[in-house]
């Protein structure tokens, strides 16, 4: 019974990471590869300037806050929460979860190449910018807090995460550092690399670990989840709205039109990461279970 469950909870995380790099792969091509999609997102970049002076602040604080220094120091809290709990395997899961998360989106960004349309001149230069750093970093340590709280603490943790890494993503396009896709990348690529972490966790499962049903965090899964599946069809609906508006040049939008790019990506940002997150919630205790004796 115990190994048949195993079983199709690892074939839940080959779904779920196969599921998300597919996505990942989608938003690539189209956000990427393609006028409409870098249309889109232009406007969205276009559209943050509505109310700029009023969040400059708090944004650049925010996103100076997320450096190298800050990833470790959080990569060796979250190893030290793992370890007073006596999970080294989780400990070592969740720093592998972080590191792979970061690298992978680096490596991403260094060699995916961004064709120039025309659309967005004022950053042709600087090229590709698929996914996010700075979302990748604030995704990825909010998935592996949830891997490595008590369960008593997963779901507020998971609300926190989800909340800090919808706000870093939408800071990136707030300040215009990132499209509205590269942050929407970077949780995807965080969320299969959170699937590859689950499938560690199972290999090393010990024989006493007990699945109790009554750890799962169901409800605060399914209002997660349905936080996000709302966010995200109120950001698929608006940016619908300006699809039909796609002949017009940027500059010449309103700036109406504009805000409706701007607030439909930030949507779709937060959207998604609350979506990534619930998967995580909605599996975890099965990945981190208790013990006997």
């Amino acid at each position: 019974m115990r190994e048949t469950a195993r079983g199709w909870t690892a074939v839940w995380l080959v779904v779920l990471a196969l599921l998300q790099t597919a996505a990942f792969v989608l938003v690539w091509r189209f956000a990427v590869h393609t006028e409409l999609g870098q249309w889109l997102d232009t406007v969205a970049l276009t559209g943050n300037r509505i109310g700029q002076d009023r969040i400059d602040g708090p944004v650049d604080t925010l996103l100076n806050a997320m450096s190298v220094v800050s990833l470790l120091a959080a990569t060796a809290v979250i190893g030290f929460i793992a370890l007073i709990r006596g999970r080294k395997a989780l400990a070592v899961t969740a720093t592998l979860l972080i590191a792979g998360a970061n690298v992978t989106t680096q490596l991403l960004k260094h060699f995916l190449v961004r064709p120039d349309f025309g659309i967005d001149p004022e950053r042709a230069a600087a090229g590709n910018s698929l996914p996010s750093g700075h979302t990748s970093v604030a995704a990825s340590v909010a998935v592996a807090l949830i891997l490595v709280l008590p369960r008593k603490l997963r779901a507020a943790g998971a609300f926190l995460g989800a909340g800090y890494a919808a706000a870093a993503g939408v800071a990136t396009l707030s300040a215009g550092w990132h499209r509205p896709s590269d942050a929407v990348a970077a949780y995807l690529v965080v969320g299969a690399w959170a699937a590859v972490a689950g499938l560690m966790l199972l290999v090393f499962q010990r024989e006493q670990a007990v699945v109790e049903p009554g750890d799962a965090h169901r409800v605060a899964a399914a209002v997660l989840g349905g936080v996000g599946a709302v966010a995200l069809l109120a950001s698929a609906l608006a940016l619908s709205w300006l699809v039909d508006r796609s002949t017009i040049p940027v500059e010449a939008l309103s700036r109406r039109q504009l805000f409706v790019g701007y607030a439909g990506s930030a949507a779709g940002i937060g959207g998604t990461i609350a979506v990534v997150a619930a998967l995580v919630l909605v599996v975890v205790h099965r990945l981190v279970p208790r013990w006997k004796g």
